[in-house]
């Protein structure tokens, strides 16, 4: 019986743009929103704070996260599953300006 009362939970696609506190990360979230009078389409982004139990994803990851129940004041999403790691910083070495 309780299984039929469970409720499908929103999951979004975003990039961490914060890493910086304990347990939790910021997700940027971009979508396309049709605007109403012009009917023209308009990118539209959200900040969330999702929650991250072992500090496992760095900015520049792709995440999926997902709806669950308030964990503190702002964070009300957890961080599901990673997409795409974020891209390699370049070698202080292949410095594109020559040291003279």
């Amino acid at each position: 019986m309780a299984d039929s009362t469970i409720k499908n939970k929103r999951k979004l696609e975003g990039v961490i743009v914060s890493d910086k506190m304990a347990k939790t990360r910021v997700v940027l979230i971009e979508r396309l929103k049709l605007h109403a009078k012009y009917r023209k389409y308009e990118k539209v982004s959200s900040r969330f704070k999702a929650h991250d139990e072992n500090n496992e994803y760095k900015a520049g990851d792709r995440v999926v996260i997902e709806e669950t129940r308030p964990l503190s004041r702002d964070k009300r999403w957890i961080i599901v599953r990673k997409i795409d790691q974020a891209p390699k910083a370049a070698p202080a070495a292949n410095s594109p300006h020559p040291t003279a």
